[in-house]
């Protein structure tokens, strides 16, 4: 075996993304298929898992701790091993009686754990990958394994739980199983990591009181930007409507025809949404990052914006059709999906126009907290609004929920060229 400081960044860097996304695609996308599964309310779905979104709002407040205490590569792998336990706890709480709140109390500490570990995985890229040449050179594998483990999580996982479901006729048991799993194959990533993972010169602990300092200009500085009532207005609305459509989603996928759902089984879901809605997505980012490539930001925002979301209009017609064909269904969320991801590619770009300057990592580390914040309160009373507006009227005020984008994007002002190869 090589010696730490030169392994090959392909034996660790496709690992480490995936280990990214699986408990942010367990906190944040699992959770609300196995609480609908177990007979959860959807105001009471959309309220508490809402607010799993927290950790990564207020991440950047907690991000000198990662340089005061410890290596990076110490808190990715004692992380990982935190999050390998979480997985297991959920598993094991799903047949208590209070099984909402235990399992809602493990999964909040494994939120914590996935945002930490983002903050230390982002800070070992660039220090286990030095040069400028190796960091771009990777930049696509790492959104590639993290969009996998997405497909992985959202596609495969559900619907092994949907056939487990289908085979015992109990979800419980049927989650706990999965829940497991994904609990058994993390920590083997842990121990994976444990040995191959290098260790860097650099990755070392700050010392002494200058970092608590530059962190408390760091954030002064940011909120003293040109513009900035219109950047937050930007960042907090751009998702207004997708932040509710998004988390009623799988409910009304999932909900029976009696109900005014779709009355989908959670293996198809997994097929439709998890799969083929992901593919989507990852092919609306790729064609949005093309776009601007070829005209710039400024030129390319408004047919964005249209594009991501006047195709929220296709779940008003699945909530007024009801089609039964599988294939309908796969290319109406296909269409809308593709828009979501065309569009995110801009709101991720503007990020880094917002980002640029002295402290580009910690602001953009800023603009993701006040991106989450603005999926987390919308989401938070989805749930009650379809339950006072049945589904067909939900869809129809998500889509008026996404005038306040094209409000922002009139505001907001982007330099000609940004983004322009």
């Amino acid at each position: 075996m090589k010696p730490a400081q030169e392994r090959n960044p392909w034996s660790w860097v496709p690992s480490i993304s995936f280990s990214q996304a699986v408990p942010y695609v367990a906190v944040m996308m699992l959770s609300t298929v196995m609480y609908k599964n177990l007979g959860v309310s959807n105001t009471d779905l959309a309220f508490y898992t809402a607010w799993l979104y927290l950790p990564w709002v207020i991440k950047p407040l907690w991000s000198p701790l990662v340089e005061l205490v410890g290596t990076k590569r110490r808190w990715i792998v004692l992380l990982q091993l935190l999050t390998g336990a979480s997985l297991a706890a959920v598993a094991l709480t799903l047949h208590l009686p209070q099984f909402f709140a235990m399992s809602l109390a493990v999964l909040w500490l494994m939120a914590f754990s996935s945002a930490t570990h983002d903050i230390a995985s982002d800070g070992y890229y660039m220090l286990g990958l030095p040069s400028q040449g190796q960091q771009a050179a990777f930049v696509g594998v790492r959104s590639a394994f993290y969009k996998l483990a997405m497909i992985a999580g959202q596609g495969g996982i559900v619907y092994l739980a949907g056939r487990l479901i289908q085979s015992s006729g109990d979800p419980a048991w049927a989650w706990s199983v999965v829940f497991g799993v994904m609990s058994a194959l993390f920590l083997l990533l842990c121990a994976y990591h444990q040995l191959i993972l290098p260790r860097p010169a650099t990755d070392r602990r700050h010392r002494g009181g200058a970092l608590w300092a530059d962190f408390i200009h760091t954030f002064r500085s940011f909120f003293q930007k040109k513009g900035i009532g219109a950047i937050l207005g930007f960042l907090l609305l751009y998702r207004l409507g997708e932040a509710q459509l998004l988390k009623m989603a799988a409910p009304f996928l999932l909900d029976p025809r009696d109900k005014g759902g779709l009355g989908l089984s959670t293996s198809e879901f997994g097929l439709v949404y998890g799969t083929i809605g992901v593919c989507a997505l990852v092919l609306g980012g790729l064609a949005g990052g093309v776009v601007i490539s070829r005209f710039g930001l400024k030129r390319a925002l408004w047919p964005m914006v249209v594009i991501m979301h006047v195709p929220d209009l296709v779940f008003v017609y699945l909530a007024t059709a009801l089609p039964t064909s599988t294939v309908l269904i796969s290319a109406c969320l296909a269409v809308e999906q593709f828009g979501y991801g065309f569009g995110f590619a801009a709101f991720m770009l503007y990020m880094i126009l917002v980002a640029d300057g002295e402290h580009k990592t910690a602001h953009y580390a800023i603009c993701t907290g006040f991106m989450a914040l603005g999926m987390m309160l919308p989401g938070m009373v989805s749930g009650w609004i379809q339950a006072h507006l049945g589904y067909q009227n939900f869809f129809i005020w998500a889509c008026i929920s996404t005038l306040p984008a094209f409000l922002m994007t009139a505001l907001v002002d982007i330099e000609p060229e940004f983004g322009r190869k």
